[in-house]
């Protein structure tokens, strides 16, 4: 249209492919945008690192891909780098960014039993950041933090089609069922991007029923609520740009996952000393 805005252009970062079920959300409430899916790859895990050698990391690789792409916007599609890097991120960077954090407030109004867990990767799980958030959000629930060492990795394996066993995931997951004292753990926390891609896996291996609370749509809310809402009339969306960090993504399997199209993808060379 005549005189229309530019569609903003936003970035969507994670270590891997979790962060796909961040921009799910994200591209649906605003699917005018122009969108990056960055994967730090090489990276992977997160968990893995100190929190120096996160931080030191992430700053490496977002400084890459903000100075190259310009975004708008940038969006932290993964608990640990958020709960370690951000506020080095909004130093560095004039744009906004929305970090992804354990969502304890929304699971703990919504428990009937006062029992929530909440599933992270360890990185998460120790990291400040969450402690405060229990503090200030559990408003009388019991809330169990559960370090998984695994299921990022494995939900990693199942979105690049490998064969991934149902009692590897259980394994990782039965530590959140708790029974004690006359209350029954019934909401679960998906802490970690990844996890939300296999939720239908997740349910079927839980001991009983449970909700399990994905931050992807207020994420999305905040997103739209920084940059606002998509306008009524727009263009077909232009193909999603795919950016690595390793070896290049399967833009047929990212595709399949979130319903648009999908650029060839690019590979983004950073050095990897600060991983150590």
């Amino acid at each position: 249209m005549p005189g229309a805005a530019k569609p903003p252009t936003i970035l969507v970062f994670d270590s891997g492919l979790g962060g796909l079920s961040v921009f799910r959300e994200i591209a649906r409430a605003r699917p005018d945008a122009t969108f990056v899916y960055a994967a730090d790859d090489a990276g992977f895990p997160y968990g893995d690192l100190t929190e120096r050698a996160l931080v030191a990391r992430v700053d490496e690789v977002m400084d890459r891909l903000i100075g190259a792409l310009r975004p708008d916007l940038a969006v932290i599609a993964c608990n640990t780098a958020s709960t370690a890097a951000l506020p080095s991120l909004r130093a560095r960077h004039a744009i906004p960014f929305v970090g992804t954090v354990p969502a304890v407030k929304p699971a703990c109004a919504a428990s009937r039993s006062r029992r929530v867990s909440i599933l992270a990767t360890p990185g998460t799980v120790k990291r400040d950041y969450t402690f405060e958030l229990v503090r200030t959000f559990a408003d009388g629930c019991a809330v169990d933090l559960v370090p998984s060492p695994h299921l990022a990795a494995l939900a990693e394996a199942v979105l690049s089609g490998a064969a991934v066993d149902d009692g590897e995931i259980a394994a990782e997951i039965a530590p959140c069922f708790v029974d004690q004292g006359g209350r029954a753990t019934d909401t679960v926390v998906l802490a970690c991007t990844h996890y939300p891609l296999i939720a239908d896996r997740l349910a079927r291996l839980a001991p009983w029923l449970v909700s399990w609370i994905d931050p992807a749509p207020a994420i999305a809310r905040r997103v739209v609520s920084l940059i606002g809402p998509a306008p009524q009339h727009m263009d077909d969306p232009e193909p999603v740009r795919l950016v690595s960090t390793g070896r290049p993504l399967d833009e047929r399997r990212i595709g399949a996952i979130i319903g648009r199209p999908v650029a060839a993808p690019d590979l983004l060379e950073t050095p990897l000393g600060v991983l150590s």
